[in-house]
């Protein structure tokens, strides 16, 4: 994004801050590298906080139920030391932003996944004044495994439809035996095949993924894990197959 003005209630004195993802396409576990340059206005100022976000769109925040994304929720972030900005001074900082296991998906299999949206978001105070500045999308690719899942599911004729990101935990169902560790999840959605004779009814699934292995929750029901390090597809789609099975009789 090009330098842009915050707190334009300052007047001359305004900053502006230009912030640049340097890589823009990231995967659960990894980093979001950027470089975050502030340039002072007309006269020195005090920069009380200047923050990176990395934000999600949640659906539990969108009173309306749209694909907006008026109230991001923050994954992770990291807050910068306070400092003085002299009048047409530059300060560039690095920043790393660190992605959860658990980060929610905007794109499986190389292809968008409609709902997921994630950014990065610039945070400037000054003289006690917020400005939350502008978003930088960015995609989250799914992982080796979660794309095999995603295949897998397309194989056994399920199609996905949109996915959601929920507020909370999972073992309030302790049924679920969920191995959750962050505050939130992402839902995603596969209409089932037509053979099964559950007509537009959704399977609700929910990926928690680890560095080491991923759990598939089926509905609100127990999950099956998938190792990474014994990758087989053929058999991930059969154990997928006959775990969803044990909950829904197709035809």
């Amino acid at each position: 994004m090009a330098f842009r003005k915050f707190l334009g209630a300052l007047g001359k004195r305004a900053p502006g801050v230009e912030t640049v993802v340097e890589n823009p396409g990231v995967h659960p576990g990894g980093t979001v590298e950027c470089t975050v340059t502030v340039q002072g206005g007309g006269a020195d100022v005090d920069i009380e906080r200047l923050r990176l976000d990395l934000v999600v769109r949640a659906e539990d925040r969108e009173a309306d139920g749209s694909t907006a994304w008026r109230r991001p929720y923050s994954v992770t972030a990291v807050d910068l030391s306070g400092f003085r900005l002299a009048a047409g001074e530059t300060v560039t900082h690095k920043v790393a932003l660190r992605v959860p296991w658990e980060m929610p998906l905007t794109h499986g299999r190389g292809r968008p996944v409609r709902g997921g949206r994630a950014a990065v978001r610039t945070e400037l105070a000054v003289d006690k004044a917020v400005d939350k500045g502008d978003f930088d999308e960015i995609a989250v690719h799914a992982l080796p495994a979660q794309d095999a899942i995603l295949q897998a599911f397309e194989d056994l004729g399920f199609r996905l439809h949109e996915s959601e990101v929920k507020l909370g935990a999972l073992s309030r169902a302790p049924h679920m035996r969920a191995r959750q560790t962050e505050r939130f999840w992402q839902e995603i959605d596969f209409f089932f095949p037509e053979s099964w004779g559950q007509g537009r009814q959704e399977l609700e699934t929910v990926f928690i993924a680890r560095e080491d292995s991923l759990d598939v929750h089926p509905g609100g029901h127990p999950p099956v894990t998938f190792d990474y390090a014994d990758p087989d597809p053929h058999a991930w789609t059969a154990t997928l197959d006959q775990h969803v099975r044990a909950y829904w009789r197709a035809g």
